[in-house]
């Protein structure tokens, strides 16, 4: 008999889920993690930066609170100050993610795991251990370009234990992670560059929803260099950078911080010795059950690269667990997945864009509400806010929702269910507004 039921290697938000679930049906489950429990979203993604993100807020906030009455005599920031006590709040959640797993009797190897075979796996111990299952959920890590110099730049799982905050910064990439750590630089008051190889920002997001959020973000004093790279990074005696560059200017710097995508990890994992084949971009390829080309090892999350957002790997951790050790079979629906950038004001959306929609239904209809919050009249502050639906033309079901705003993600959550239910633009109309709010403007466009 093996070792284990199930062997989980990796133990970040999917293989956490499918460990804890797996195990609470009765399987004797294992898992082994060779740095943190928890992964990148809680120990250096998305928990740390939308504490940063909440942190960078009370910049404009403490600017807006002499209109409302408060009189702010002095505003000074301790970067040392919040950087520390994110990172004890990271602590935290490690801790009660390892307890999570044992008071659910998973047995948890603190140590590197990598596949010998379709039922084995070697601990950095040296000790083999056996299981009728094997899932990876090892993740996925930052992209670093191979150019000169490269050694001197940062990726986003450094900035959280960043000494001290860079008087300039130039932020490489055009995708959410860029987008979310100009807009918590600039508020800490950084000077941002941001460099971009191409002139599109947030693929994949409503081109209207991310033209307001360009606007807003060149106001505030972000710089932006459109198809431009960098070609070497060159540090001075004095720990400055001489950023040399195609396609712009030169550019004088104090960090590089390099956001250009995610690599699958799986380096010296043992793939092929075990069988597992792997897709044109390293990532591991699984089927619908998330089982891979070696029936008996599977994998989920962010290692996939099938859509790399946290709630994804827990449902598709979740979706394993209750398919082979649950009996209760079932297969996740990535159609209708919202996600949001937590910039400058944060943008969320959820279905087709308008692009999207056009390209595959052919007849569309749009409505828009575009407006100022009611906070920022009060503060003299013109930024304007972002509402949009996306109608199937010829049945009038909502498909899509987008929007920039204040609050948008939180909004917007409750959007996607009515997008994932199907309902009709007639639904949205004959629901009560809730006054005065900023969501109210989704049940209130005509």
């Amino acid at each position: 008999m093996a070792d284990f039921d199930l062997f989980v290697i990796g133990a970040g938000s999917g293989g956490v889920r499918a460990a804890r679930v797996s195990a609470a049906y009765g399987a004797r489950v294992a898992i082994a993690e060779e740095y943190k429990v928890g992964g990148t979203c809680v120990i250096r993604g998305c928990v740390p930066k939308k504490l940063l993100v909440y942190g960078a807020h009370f910049a404009e906030d403490l600017d807006d609170a002499a209109m409302f009455g408060w009189d702010v005599p002095k505003k000074k920031f301790d970067w040392a100050v919040l950087r520390d006590n994110v990172l004890s709040e990271v602590g935290r959640l490690e801790g009660a993610y390892t307890e999570t797993l044992t008071n659910h009797q998973v047995t948890v190897f603190k140590e590197r795991a990598v596949l010998t075979g379709p039922n084995s796996v070697q601990l950095a111990s040296g000790r083999t251990v056996t299981a009728d299952k094997i899932l990876i959920a090892t993740g996925a890590r930052p992209l670093m370009p191979n150019i000169p110099g490269i050694e001197h730049a940062i990726s986003s799982n450094e900035t959280f234990h960043l000494d001290q905050l860079p008087r300039r910064i130039v932020i490489v990439g055009g995708g959410y992670i860029a987008n979310e750590f100009a807009g918590i630089f600039h508020q800490f008051g950084s000077h941002v560059i941001l460099v971009n190889r191409t002139d599109v920002l947030l693929r994949g997001y409503d081109q209207q929803v991310v033209d307001r959020l360009m606007q807003i973000s060149v106001k505030k004093g972000i710089d932006f260099r459109f198809n431009s790279t960098i070609e070497e990074i060159t540090k001075r005696d004095d720990g400055t950078l001489h950023v040399r560059m195609t396609g712009c200017d030169d550019i004088e710097a104090d960090q590089v911080l390099f956001a250009v995508g995610r690599r699958p990890n799986v380096e010296n994992l043992g793939c092929e010795t075990a069988g597992v084949e792997l897709g044109e971009k390293g990532q591991i390829k699984v089927d619908e059950d998330n089982r891979t080309s070696v029936p008996s090892i599977f994998a989920v999350g962010d290692v996939t690269d099938r859509i790399q957002l946290t709630p994804v790997a827990i449902r598709e951790g979740h979706a394993f667990a209750d398919t082979f050790f649950g009996n209760k079979p079932h297969r996740v629906d990535y159609s209708c997945v919202p996600s949001a950038v937590f910039s400058h004001p944060p943008l969320a959306g959820v279905g087709m864009t308008e692009g999207q929609a056009r390209n595959r239904l052919g007849s569309v209809k749009t409505f828009v509400s575009d407006f100022r919050p009611m906070k920022n009249v009060l503060a003299g502050r013109n930024e304007r806010s972002l509402y949009k639906l996306v109608l199937d033309g010829e049945t009038d079901h909502v498909v899509g929702v987008h929007m920039i705003g204040p609050d948008a993600p939180e909004i917007l959550q409750a959007a996607a269910v009515a997008v994932k239910a199907r309902l009709k633009k007639a639904d949205f109309d004959a629901t009560i507004a809730l006054h005065p709010t900023m969501a109210e403007e989704l049940v209130l466009m005509r």
